[in-house]
């Protein structure tokens, strides 16, 4: 499956989550939600996935942690806040690099209506 087929899945996955919950929650909880439907779906999916910061030959855990990782190919970064900055974006993009993965979801479920709270972030690799 690519990762435009796994990201339509999971789009439309968040977009019927938020439909039936509403906004307003801990990121937690639309996590482990999320990563419920999309297992449903027959997906593979990990929480919570540490990410080691390597420079050069230095490898530190630093603590930084992938909110979902989807079929080892999609990092969705949650996020329920009122709004989204700019580091938000960033963070998902050096987590692409990090990771070498192409496509991250940036999900804001704390958005009147979700699709305004869903970005598509790819690492040019």
């Amino acid at each position: 499956m690519t990762e435009n087929e796994l990201s339509y899945m999971i789009i439309g996955a968040a977009l019927e989550l938020h439909k039936n919950i509403g906004p307003g929650l801990l990121e937690s909880a639309y996590e482990n939600a999320l990563a419920y439907d999309l297992r449903d779906m027959g997906l593979d999916v990990i929480q919570q996935v540490p990410m080691p910061f390597i420079y050069k030959e230095i490898k530190m855990d630093m603590g930084y942690r992938l909110d979902l990782v989807v079929e080892n190919k999609i990092i969705i970064e949650l996020k329920s806040i009122e709004n989204l900055a700019p580091v938000h974006y960033a963070q998902l993009l050096t987590y692409l690099k990090l990771s070498n993965l192409k496509l991250g979801l940036l999900i804001n479920f704390n958005s009147k209506t979700l699709k305004e709270g869903i970005h598509r972030i790819v690492n040019n690799i």
